[in-house]
């Protein structure tokens, strides 16, 4: 399948929400929820998107030919791009009745995994998608990041037990869940978190922890002194408050404050090899994409991720190529232009 394809198809499956554009911009999908828009105006998701696009790249091929290579060392595990698939939850009731919460993660984790990248699984009410997860996660040996909600902390250490039985290699929490207008007033209940509450839960986690939402640089202090290994720099995709600024624009800042002392992830509106070049180039160790894994999951299965995948690489691939990075480490600041 080329891309093009899988677009093509992932409209036939996806429902009427959802438009598998051929940018993913948020444009057409705005403020459709259900479905994968952003909360409110909608206008975040958009912002996104936007705000790397206004970051150029600067372009020297004067250096030494060598061979580029892509790949990372995370938390002791060797991937092929610094990309993981975000977790996405609910999955029929956004998107379409092709794929269920279980079956998603599974097709998603395991190609994935036979790309060499990882996937976060999502999560929900039923206790049934944690335990699939944990499931796929042992199939691939332990590929694949859960994702748990931040519920009371009883409900969080009975999903932990559930999901270690997969041998995880990290564990994330996606604490700006707490803002999901699906999720409020639901049986466990779900909400914001003291760093007091977030460092029982990084314990009970007994594998490095991902705290996802992260916005300010106060908010990656409090995520450091919890003892959380990693950050997300994300705003939900625009789902969970409208009229925040895009990731892009506040990351520098955030990397600046605490880079060398956890690692740094980035969301929002990342859509190609180019998009994950800027994002190291700012700060990132490594970067989340989610909207777009759903529709190459939709368009062609397992065979769909691959397609994508392949095309982040690619992508990535000419885009160091033509600035003289021929690694990830080689991206330094001075190679994009953030343009005023």
């Amino acid at each position: 399948m080329t891309y093009t394809e899988v677009l093509e198809e992932a409209r036939k499956y996806i429902g009427d929400k959802c438009k598998a554009c051929p940018v993913c911009n948020g444009m057409a999908c705005k403020n459709s929820i259900p479905g994968p828009g952003a909360k409110g105006s909608g206008t975040v998701a958009i912002r996104n998107f936007n705000a790397w696009q206004n970051i150029c790249v600067n372009m020297d091929t004067i250096y030494e030919h060598g061979t580029v290579d892509t790949s990372i060392d995370f938390f002791g595990k060797h991937f092929a791009l610094p990309v993981f698939a975000g977790p996405v939850g609910s999955v029929n009731f956004h998107y379409g009745d092709k794929y269920d919460d279980l079956a998603y993660n599974h097709t998603l984790l395991t190609a994935c995994a036979e790309s060499g990248i990882a996937g976060f699984t999502g999560d929900g009410v039923n206790i049934k998608v944690m335990e699939g997860a944990a499931k796929s996660i042992s199939a691939n040996n332990g590929i694949g990041i859960p994702t748990i909600k931040p519920w009371d902390l009883e409900t969080i250490k009975e999903k932990m037990e559930l999901v270690r039985s997969g041998n995880p290699f990290v564990m994330a929490m996606d604490i700006d869940a707490a803002g999901l207008p699906f999720l409020k007033n639901r049986n466990p209940p779900a909400g914001s978190k003291s760093v007091a509450e977030l460092k029982q839960i990084v314990e009970m986690a007994k594998v490095p922890f991902i705290i996802k939402g992260i916005m300010t640089v106060r908010g990656a202090m409090k995520a450091l002194e919890a003892g959380a290994s990693a950050i997300v720099v994300s705003n939900h995709g625009g789902r969970v408050l409208d009229g925040c600024p895009a990731t892009a624009e506040v990351l520098p800042e955030i990397a600046e404050a605490v880079k060398g002392k956890m690692k740094i992830i980035v969301d929002g509106g990342i859509r190609t090899g180019t998009d994950i070049f800027k994002a190291i180039a700012l700060g990132a160790d490594a970067v989340i994409i989610a909207r777009p894994f759903v529709t190459a999951v939709f368009g062609g299965g397992e065979e769909g991720v691959k397609v994508y995948v392949e095309k982040l690489k690619s992508e990535l691939e000419d885009t160091m190529s033509m600035t003289g990075a021929l690694k990830i480490s080689d991206i330094t600041k001075d190679m994009v232009r953030v343009m005023k």
